[in-house]
């Protein structure tokens, strides 16, 4: 039988339902002041006379009967038929501290964001600040109270997980510093999404366990060597315990793709039992024949093929970035000035960087109209005379329109020293509409780059369907780059189209899509979702330093 407080918190959500969806706001404010009514009443309803419901004070005839309906069959049809009308993700909004209706009926009616991961991400780019009733501090207080929900449902981006990982590792291996201890499996490969972290230990179970109790990690289980737990952050734990000898073979096992880890078997030039070599992990490449490959590498069966020669392809580092592509100013919605953003890539050593603001029909972003790209042009140019040899190119984040279009007229788009083009609109799209849209993107002289794809956001949407290789064929007939997006939420080609990608001879660019100059540190996970693709610098455009660059935008422009 329903108690009093559940029978409120019916009322209480078909009020905030009803206020969300713009419906008669006497309704929705007689349903919440009936919620508030129902939890403070002295008896509960469920042994109350029916009859005498509506003569309790503060409930009428129409909250009477439907008290009677939630009694008699535990369901509120006029909440359901609201609930089936409203988004998944709008619902789970509702969970997250400081976003009451109002504000959560601007976000899906005004922004037109339906998730929490779409909602996260227009905080990292300002996008709320443009609407009423959103200031910075709001902002960041929805941004943290959505991570702090994220935080307890099991599933982690990499990004937000490996600070904490990496420190568990540091705390287990002090704990136990005459014992073997590792990140092990998914966390250790790197993997782009974490659902637990992993740890592989020579230390005993009972001491595994002690530790574990005395860290507050709750509640513990033990199933065979394995001991499942719960971080007090909420994170979900697996410590495997093994013996000292099998500690190198399974942390390799563990790091490996199933057909790598086969390859690697097959291809192996030694007969001895690798279980046998327990030195470093090292020791299983030298004693296979192989050269040393990193745990986040060991994908594809291809990553083998140089490994046992004198110099293998050298896959894609941090130090060879040169230069920020596709960052946004507070021209449009990023969060600082264009000097601030070229002094900051001059101090990393950066040696040019392409400035790349939303285009005017992004209002949600303060996109630029024609006149403000010329004011910016005029800017940049007085930069670029200051800051000399470091260079600003002009660039902008097109939107691809409905038709594939872009977003200026021919005169405009021929200003940019370069075009990124994106799809931010409209984004649930068949297969053949988003083939259409973005192949005549594509076929547009002016594009150079492809920006984020299939404009997923990794534990939040899923992107719209598109066949890859159509599209990277297309991206070389027309020489244009694909972007990898780095931003954590997106890496955005996927690293699995990669090797596809280099097979065919196309030009892939690892670019932050920077909002701020504390933004630029994405290139970080970029460049590990391409190492597990195998790129190498030869194949990515932000590696090209300025002479390199410029002379690939010439090559273009002669060939338009």
């Amino acid at each position: 039988m329903l108690d009093n407080y559940t029978i409120a918190d019916h009322f209480s959500l078909l009020g905030k339902l009803m206020d969300i969806h713009g419906e008669n706001s006497f309704k929705a404010k007689s349903y919440s002041s009936a919620a508030f009514t129902i939890e403070k009443l002295p008896v509960q309803l469920s042994d109350t006379p029916r009859e005498k419901i509506a003569s309790l004070k503060g409930i009428g005839d129409s909250t009477a009967k439907k008290i009677g309906e939630l009694l008699d069959t535990g369901k509120l049809t006029a909440l359901e038929e609201i609930t089936a009308l409203t988004p998944a993700g709008i619902l789970e909004m509702m969970q997250i501290k400081g976003l009451g209706p109002k504000k959560i009926a601007t976000i899906w009616k005004e922004m037109g964001i339906e998730s929490l991961g779409e909602l996260l991400y227009a905080c990292n780019e300002n996008r709320l600040l443009l609407y009423k009733g959103f200031g910075e501090k709001t902002q960041e207080s929805v941004k943290q109270s959505i991570q702090f929900y994220n935080a307890h449902k099991g599933q982690y981006l990499y990004a937000d997980i490996e600070a904490y990982a990496f420190q568990l590792e540091q705390l287990f291996q002090q704990q136990f510093p005459t014992y073997q201890t590792s990140l092990y499996g998914d966390i250790k490969r790197q993997s782009i999404i974490i659902t637990q972290l992993d740890l592989l230990s020579t230390a005993s179970l009972p001491d595994i366990q002690n530790y574990l109790e005395k860290l507050q990690f709750l509640p513990l289980t033990i199933e065979g060597n394995q001991i499942h737990a719960q971080a007090p952050e909420g994170a979900k734990l697996v410590v495997h315990q093994c013996l000292p000898e099998e500690f190198t073979q399974r942390l390799f096992a563990s790091t490996c793709s199933a057909i790598f880890l086969e390859a690697f078997q097959q291809n192996s030039n030694t007969k001895e039992d690798n279980s046998s070599i327990s030195k470093v992990e090292k020791a299983l490449f030298e004693a296979a024949g192989f050269h040393y490959l990193p745990p986040n590498q060991r994908e594809f069966p291809e990553a083998l093929r140089t490994l046992n020669q004198p110099a293998p392809l050298t896959t894609i580092t941090i130090a060879d970035i040169k230069a920020i592509i596709h960052s946004h100013s507070n021209w449009s919605d990023g969060l600082e000035s264009i000097e601030t953003m070229a002094n900051a890539c001059i101090a990393k050593g950066y040696e040019y960087l392409v400035l790349s603001d939303h285009s005017k029909s992004a209002g949600y972003a303060n996109g630029l109209q024609v006149e403000r790209v010329r004011e910016q042009h005029l800017a940049i140019d007085e930069l670029n005379a200051k800051l000399a040899p470091f260079q600003i190119f002009k660039s902008i984040e097109s939107d691809i329109l409905g038709d594939g279009s872009l977003d200026y007229d021919d005169a405009t788009l021929q200003s940019f020293d370069l075009l990124i083009a994106s799809v931010h609109s409209n984004l649930k799209m068949t297969q053949e509409k988003a083939m259409q849209r973005l192949l005549r993107a594509i076929e547009h002289p002016a594009t150079c780059i492809l920006g984020h794809m299939t404009g997923r956001l990794l534990l939040s949407r899923p992107g719209y369907p598109v066949d890859h290789k159509i599209i990277i064929d297309a991206c070389v007939a027309n020489g244009v780059a694909i972007e990898i997006n780095a931003h954590p939420r997106r890496l955005d080609i996927d690293w699995s189209w990669i090797p596809y990608a280099i097979e065919k001879g196309c030009l892939l660019s690892i670019n932050p899509d920077a909002h701020s100059t504390e933004g630029f540190e994405d290139i970080r996970y970029g460049v590990l979702a391409a190492q597990k693709g195998g790129l190498t610098p030869q194949h990515n455009l932000s590696s090209f330093n300025l002479e390199a660059f410029k002379n690939w935008l010439k090559e273009r422009k002669h060939k338009i």
